[in-house]
């Protein structure tokens, strides 16, 4: 077994599942694959189970009933790896918008450079998006930017799906209290993240606009985040975080 998980969430992902896991399997590192699949009715489901009699060691699929959120999805899979004892724990879309080749990157900051938690960021180093509308752009830059200023979080892309965890860090979060299940999630992981005393690095990245199938992404997607974060910050007044080990 592999010391790095990368999980993956898919809902009607049949165009790019088996070309994400080849990606993801021909990395350097031994990174194993969990991909969960909220009962795609593409048969996404279906080919990654074929996959698994060709990566039977490194592929995991859990099959879940209906489309249930992103975030959920992430909670999922975040159990699963924690029983399991992953040290290192990916989130990553199956839609080649995060470029597999980064995910040695990502390892690299948690593993040599000091990182609890690495992100992938758009924003880290100008803007970095690749084929997007120039005001889904703005959107999602200046939805950064806000959600900065209100977290007081040094973090670029605070939206940002792409990212490694040390398993410590998802250990101390405690994942049955994370409100969110939709866009905001990313934003609550990484404040909840800073809260508990974690280091969080930031990791340059391209982020390319999928090519094949079709976005969830849509404008009542960052209303969710906009609102979301005022919500975090006003709870942040009264709760007891959790403290990382030393």
């Amino acid at each position: 077994m592999s010391e790095c998980i990368v999980i993956i969430p898919t809902y009607n992902e049949k165009e790019n599942i088996e070309n994400i896991i080849r990606a993801v399997t021909r990395q350097k590192i031994p990174f194993d694959i969990l991909v969960i699949d909220d009962g795609s009715p593409d048969g996404t489901g279906d080919i990654v189970k074929n996959l698994q009699k060709e990566f039977s060691d490194r592929l995991f699929l859990v099959e879940r009933s209906g489309k249930q959120g992103l975030g959920t999805a992430y909670l999922c899979g975040f159990k699963w790896a924690i029983e399991r004892r992953y040290e290192y724990i990916f989130e990553m879309d199956a839609d080649f918008s995060h470029n597999p080749d980064d995910l040695c990157r990502l390892y690299a900051a948690c593993k040599d450079g000091g990182a609890d938690v690495a992100i992938g960021s758009r924003y880290s180093n100008g803007v970095n998006v690749v084929n997007w509308p120039l005001g889904r752009v703005l959107m999602s830059y200046f939805a950064s930017v806000y959600v900065r200023l209100v977290t007081g979080m040094k973090v670029a892309d605070t939206t940002a799906g792409f990212k490694c965890y040390r398993r410590e860090v998802l250990e101390t979060i405690r994942l049955d209290n994370v409100r969110f299940k939709g866009y905001a999630f990313q934003i609550e992981m990484k404040f909840t993240a800073y809260k508990c005393g974690f280091r969080l690095v930031e990791v340059p990245i391209i982020f390319v606009n999928r090519v094949l199938g079709i976005s969830k992404m849509n404008s009542s997607i960052f209303g969710e985040a906009l609102f979301g974060v005022l919500q975090l910050k006003w709870r942040s007044f009264f709760k007891k975080y959790p403290k990382k080990n030393n």
